[in-house]
């Protein structure tokens, strides 16, 4: 469950100009195709993260092998693996991509009127998107693009500005925010909140659970003087938004955290049967890439963050909460 992000690093090849020409024999996508093709091991993964279909990925690798005269990649059971000739030239793709994504960067540096974010989907689609109107209005210079990804974030090779994860911890060597603890509480539907008046009585309803491990439910049910059963019923699901709207259309008791399921409790959508509120020891982090660290928006949003959380915090926990 926990991502983290890695380090950036530092290099400055030299190009000489009688170099250059190569350039056009290949076009730029093509070429991006091959690199994160490489990168990846898989049309589809080269897809995601090129935000096209694996077919024309497909293309465009073709395009870059009939140009060079040259087969790049052959196809095995674990996925595209790249020939003698290609596994050559890969780094020093990578290292071009990296240097063509830092020189737009520093033009939006320059600018400082754009911040791409890349955060967890559960994260972005259940509590950010609901919220990022008011940073709009707060700040209505600046344009956001959320791309939500459950990944890890790779600041070396990737245009992201702003990364937001769970963890124990950011990762080693990375300057990151703590943006919020993450505390667990049982919900349910209201339908089913009558049956529920004491800690015993979690366990006589289905249980749904994000994973076999049932995260969270361990740390709630210790709180309360009570371990987890050796057997429970009821679905597991491999997305915690499928688990809250399990629990909202009745299926059972989910164990959620609160930037997760308060916001659906405040609506009436779920209830809250038993109060309680505990620390996982994972926390929202939030870290800013080398090349955003001194721009205005990046400290612009991770300012406004911090206190949208806080408010939120207040309003799930009472206006005494830390």
């Amino acid at each position: 469950m926990p991502a983290r992000f890695r380090a950036s690093t530092s290099r400055r090849p030299v190009f000489r100009k009688s170099k250059m020409r190569h350039l056009n024999r290949v076009p730029l996508s093509a070429l991006r195709a091959v690199e994160a093709i490489g990168r990846t091991g898989s049309l589809s993964a080269a897809a995601d993260e090129l935000g096209v279909t694996p077919g024309a990925v497909s293309q465009r690798l073709a395009k870059a092998e009939d140009r060079l005269g040259a087969t790049l990649f052959t196809r095995q059971a674990a996925g595209l693996c790249p020939t003698e000739a290609c596994a050559r030239i890969l780094p020093r793709l990578t290292l071009g991509m990296e240097h063509l994504a830092a020189a737009l960067g520093q033009l939006a540096e320059e600018d400082g009127q754009s911040l791409t974010i890349s955060v967890a989907p559960i994260f972005a689609s259940r509590w950010l998107i609901w919220r990022l109107h008011r940073f709009h209005a707060r700040v209505p210079s600046v344009s956001v693009r959320v791309e939500p990804r459950t990944e890890m974030t790779d600041f070396r090779s990737s245009e992201v500005d702003i990364g937001i994860r769970v963890g124990a911890s950011p990762g080693r060597g990375i300057a990151a925010t703590r943006l919020l603890e993450q505390r667990v509480f049982p919900v349910c539907s209201p339908a089913l909140a009558g049956r529920i008046g004491r800690p015993e009585d979690l366990l006589s309803l289905p249980v749904i659970r994000e994973t076999p491990s049932l995260f969270g439910w361990q740390v709630w049910l210790s709180a309360h003087g009570m371990t987890v059963p050796e057997h429970l019923s009821g679905p597991t699901y491999a997305d915690a938004s499928l688990c809250l709207d399990a629990a909202i259309a009745g299926h059972g008791v989910f164990m959620a955290w609160e930037t997760l399921a308060a916001d659906a409790v405040e609506a009436g959508q779920l209830c809250a049967p038993l109060p309680g509120r505990h620390a996982t020891g994972q926390s929202y982090w939030l870290a800013l890439s080398p090349r955003s660290d001194r721009k205005p928006a990046a400290r612009a949003f991770r300012d406004w963050i911090t206190d949208e959380l806080d408010r939120s915090v207040r309003a799930w926990r009472g206006p005494s909460a830390p």
